[in-house]
């Protein structure tokens, strides 16, 4: 009888794998048993983790699709290319965290809070951040198209390069920002506060901005053909060279401070 023995390379890459999955398993399991705070590439996906504190830990290109994350604290984490799509973490504190790349997609933010987050470049379409606290978050070059932001606050944020055809910006926070040439085309931003926002040259065509408060709000060369304004606060505002065709103001506070019939 001959015997068939495994050729050397074939063996020495079996046993790599063997001692890597090993190693692994045994990362994960520190990192929830708390002795550790890096867990990078770690598989948490569909994991109830409601509430713990992963505090400063690094979870670069870590999977935790489908993950609960409900009022856990990932302050000042790292989730570098992370994968959190469909993961539910409302109420979570993400202040100051680096998400950048990371995918979010249909995941649940209602409520978080992003102070400072960095999610320049990530995946948020269908997210749901009703409410989230993004304050001088970075959401530059951000995919947000189809996202519910209705209430929440994006004061400081930084959304240049960022998508958000389909987004619901319902009463969001937007004092002072800069909204520049951006498409926001067919966006509803009604009760939205967006005092002294700079919206020059933006396309804000069929925008539903019904009784949104945009005092001194700059709004040269913007693109408001078939806009509905009706009831919004447009004191101190810049209209020059807009282009109004077919837009609503009935009742609208204009520039000049009368109300429009």
């Amino acid at each position: 009888m001959r015997l068939r023995f495994m050729p050397l390379s074939a063996f020495v890459v079996l046993t790599v794998l063997t001692i890597a999955t090993a190693s692994f398993a045994d990362d994960l399991a520190a990192f929830l048993a708390a002795t550790t705070k890096s867990c990078v590439e770690c598989d948490l996906s569909g994991r109830d983790l409601t509430g713990r504190n992963f505090k400063r830990t690094r979870l670069d290109r870590a999977i935790l699709r489908k993950s609960d994350l409900t009022d856990a604290s990932l302050f000042r984490s790292t989730l570098l290319h992370a994968d959190l799509s469909d993961a539910r973490l409302s109420g979570a504190n993400l202040n100051r965290v680096d998400a950048k790349w990371a995918d979010l997609h249909g995941a649940d933010l209602s409520k978080a809070l992003l102070f400072e987050a960095d999610l320049s470049g990530a995946n948020l379409v269908g997210a749901n951040l009703a409410g989230a606290r993004l304050g001088s978050a970075r959401l530059n070059q951000a995919n947000l198209q189809s996202a519910q932001l209705a209430g929440a606050d994006l004061r400081g944020a930084r959304l240049a390069g960022a998508r958000l055809t389909g987004a619901d910006m319902r009463a969001v926070r937007l004092d002072g920002q800069n909204l520049r040439q951006m498409d926001l085309h067919g966006i509803d931003f009604s009760m939205a506060d967006m005092i002294e926002a700079d919206l020059t040259e933006a396309d804000l065509k069929g925008a539903n901005l019904a009784g949104a408060d945009l005092f001194g709000a700059n709004l040269h060369a913007a693109d408001l053909r078939g806009a509905n304004l009706e009831g919004a606060n447009l004191s101190n505002a810049i209209l020059s060279d807009a282009q109004t065709e077919g837009a609503k103001f009935e009742a609208a506070v204009m520039p000049d401070g009368r109300r429009s019939q």
